[in-house]
């Protein structure tokens, strides 16, 4: 393994390996648009503010994006051409999961 394998592996675990963010992803991959209370309802036990934390992070990282929705200060959140990239990785790492995972 190449320094520049050891690093790409390295920004895609920075992104995609803070706690709730697989689970955000995840739930965001079978969804075309959500609402941020459905994402906190349906991840489960996430705190607003780091529910809040993550979705600017994954927004900053060009993985979702936020659109604003007819009804005042409410958002829709959904997966974008590079978020829709880690799908398959996500899919990997809970086949693993299954089959390894105790």
């Amino acid at each position: 393994m190449t320094h520049a394998t050891i690093g790409c592996v390295k920004a895609a675990s920075e992104i995609v390996g803070d706690k709730w963010t697989p689970q955000i992803l995840r739930f965001l991959a079978n969804e075309e648009r959500v609402r941020f209370c459905k994402i906190q309802d349906l991840v489960g036990g996430i705190n607003p503010r780091t529910l809040s934390a993550r979705l600017d992070r994954l927004e900053q990282e060009g993985i979702i994006v936020k659109q604003p929705t007819t009804s005042p200060s409410r958002c829709e959140y959904s997966l974008t051409e590079k978020g829709t990239g880690l799908i398959p990785i996500l899919k990997d790492m809970e086949a693993w999961s299954t089959q390894y995972a105790a």
